[in-house]
């Protein structure tokens, strides 16, 4: 199936490509499906794109490539929701708030993406009672959030 994109224009994606969001992203509940599409030449961000609405896709990256120390335990709502069975299909991701200059950008380690690579079911998991924030800067490691 064809579908248009915020940064790729129109692409084809297969159907087994889609990501299964059942309750959407908080913010955006209508938006059940996904895809996650590369960014050219680079092998640490990628683009979670919405299948419906062509302007809705996030900058995104796994948090262990810059936090090393990042840990969290998945509730058992969510194990049960996407159905993971072993820590092996299991694929985290945050999202990132783009800022000019790109060295300012941030990362919300509160709300992690978890994906299920074996079912491709997927949800946002928000992190109560955590010293995680949402907006973290990616480029200098800092564990305060950013104040706006």
């Amino acid at each position: 199936m064809n579908i248009q994109t915020k940064y790729h224009g129109e692409i084809k994606v297969n159907e087994q490509e889609i990501w299964h969001f059942e309750k959407g992203l908080p913010g955006f509940p209508d938006e059940k499906q996904f895809v996650l599409l590369p960014l050219p030449d680079n092998d640490v961000f990628m683009i979670l794109q919405a299948v419906q609405t062509p302007y809705i896709a996030f900058v995104i990256t796994n948090p262990f490539l810059t936090f090393k120390d990042y840990e969290f335990k998945i509730d058992d709502s969510t194990l049960e929701q996407l159905q993971l069975e072993s820590e092996k299909d299991v694929a985290v991701y945050s999202i990132l708030t783009v800022k000019d200059p790109f060295v300012n950008t941030t990362i919300n380690l509160q709300a992690p993406l978890i994906f299920n690579v074996k079912n491709h079911q997927a949800k946002q998991m928000i992190l109560n009672d955590s010293p995680y924030h949402t907006k973290h800067l990616l480029f200098q490691h800092a564990q305060e959030p950013v104040k706006e």
